[in-house]
């Protein structure tokens, strides 16, 4: 599927394919028939020539990312592939423009999050003799293309690694059943191919030279915090490119970040664990409206357009969209903003720098326990505290303090499930019941303040504002619902007895 967000984006288009070696005198693997194959068309020929870009220590490649300058083929140009699953990829498309040795700016800035600022440089040269044959079912239609490819490659760095080699690809078509792959390998395999066990071309010509991916380190915090930062930089590409959920998703890696530096600082240097703690909460908060505003638009638009007809009166469809989006324009400015800023590309470094010395980390299991009761006898704390409270803004605000301590204990079990296993799933899971009922007491509680400017704006423009205050009573409903919630399940919670691992 191709498709392009917005004026001058690159184009970008699913690739779901298998990659295989086959000896070089070995035949063409007949494909016919095959699934849902019955017919292979006349082969096309096509001499490729690509320019690839990398960091001089190859940070896109460690990342399995692939940045390229294509010549020939029916689609040349500049190519940025960013990995999705074993046999998929997103791979980004711009037209050949500007001096051959520069990477266009709008992909530079895409993988900024990885480069963290080094120069992108050219790394390696294939040349491409390539043969395609499209594979046709039984309506003619193009089910994907098998293509035999002969490769020259020269990578650069300090170590120079020329290689030649044969490989054969099978790419599925846009629409194409991803279950008819395996079928298809099935007939390749049994023809005696093998499948490759690199990602692409530039993973098999630059191996010696590119530094081994990180595997498990033996340290639950430094895989935890491993695995959010790489959730980091995906989501960054996501946030760039306008991608649906992607600041959502990018908050949650960050949020996830903050929380474990905090839960489990004791196991860390505590003054580094407490600045990038900080650091992160900046993060958030440049990212925060860009979300906020998207959650608050949907939930007013949904809730206008479940009333009946002869409630909503003057403009409010309208002047919603209007206030929305005016401010989630200026919200994803101030997230790319901070994404651009060298103050997010010095937060990168110093959380590569504590994934990267997992052996400084005190996290034996009982550092990890006593981390994560601390983090429920918080908890506890803050619902006393709230509960003391009379209804009204400041119980509202302590109850979002409850939601958050609460998120932080979820996050707690959830980066110590490598040792504690299924000993902590149903009291994370109530936690978690509880942070989602306070995560909507906290929704409407600010959506009730949108409300009420934008009842004010309404009666500034000598609009109709009665829909307005309408919702605005529902919300103050809602919350009260919310709240009940709550308490319900808060004493279910409270009345079980503490797990076993946290004692």
């Amino acid at each position: 599927m191709v498709t392009k967000t917005q004026e001058g984006a690159p184009i970008a288009e699913a690739e779901i394919e298998r990659k295989y070696d086959l000896a070089a005198d070995r035949p063409i693997p007949p494909l016919v028939p095959a699934g849902p194959v019955t017919n292979q068309a006349d082969p096309r020929v096509d001499v490729l020539d690509a320019t690839y870009f990398d960091t001089s220590d190859f940070r896109l490649a460690q990342a399995g990312i692939t940045l390229r300058r294509r010549l020939g083929g029916s689609d040349e140009g500049w190519h940025l592939k960013l990995p999705v699953s074993e046999d998929k990829r997103e791979e980004l498309r711009l037209p050949l423009s500007g001096k051959p040795d520069k990477v266009p700016g709008a992909l530079a800035k895409l993988v900024r999050a990885h480069t963290l600022g080094a120069k992108l440089v050219q790394a390696a040269h294939l040349r491409t003799e390539r043969t395609s044959y499209a594979l046709l079912d039984a309506k003619g239609r193009e089910v994907a293309t098998l293509t035999d490819d002969v490769v020259t490659g020269e990578a650069g760095g300090e170590k120079a690694h020329l290689d030649r080699w044969r490989e054969i690809e099978i790419e599925l078509s846009p629409g194409t059943d991803p279950e008819v792959l395996d079928s298809l390998d099935r007939a390749v395999v049994k023809a005696g191919a093998e499948r490759s066990r690199w990602p692409s071309k530039l993973r098999r010509l630059t191996d010696e030279l590119v530094p081994p991916s990180r595997g498990a380190s033996g340290s639950v915090l430094a895989d935890y915090f491993a695995q959010q930062l790489d959730a980091l930089r995906r989501n960054d590409i996501g946030v760039r490119r306008d991608v649906e959920d992607a600041v959502h998703q990018m908050r949650v890696a960050s949020r996830r970040l903050r929380s474990g530096l905090r839960t489990f600082r004791r196991s860390l240097d505590a003054d580094v664990a407490n600045g990038l703690a900080a650091e992160l909460r900046w993060l958030g908060g440049e990212l925060g409206p860009a979300r906020d505003t998207e959650v608050m638009a949907a939930r007013l638009h949904e809730e206008v357009g479940a009333l009946p007809a002869e409630l909503v009166l003057g403009n409010v469809e309208q002047l919603m969209t209007r206030h929305f989006a005016r401010e989630a324009e200026e919200a994803k400015a101030r997230a790319i903003r901070a994404l651009d800023s060298t103050r997010y590309t010095d937060l990168l470094r110093s959380l590569e720098k504590i994934v990267a010395k997992p052996r400084k980390i005190k996290d034996g299991r009982k550092e990890l326990r006593k981390a994560v009761a601390r983090s429920d006898r918080k908890l506890r704390e803050a619902v006393a505290a709230a509960s003391e409270l009379e209804p009204g803004p400041e119980q509202d605000a302590a109850l979002h303090e409850v939601r958050k301590k609460a998120k932080r204990a979820r996050y707690a079990a959830d980066t110590v499930r490598p040792v504690a296993g299924k000993k902590l799933r149903k009291w994370r899971n109530n936690v978690k019941s509880v942070q989602t009922t306070l995560g909507t007491h906290h929704d409407v509680v600010v959506t009730r303040e949108v409300l009420r400017l934008l009842g004010l704006r309404a009666y500034a423009e000598a609009e109709n504002a009665f829909t307005y205050g309408l919702l605005h009573g529902r919300s103050v409903a809602a919350a009260e619902a919310a709240h009940r919630r709550f308490a319900g399940e808060w004493q279910e919670l409270s009345k079980g007895s503490r797990p076993k691992w946290l004692k």
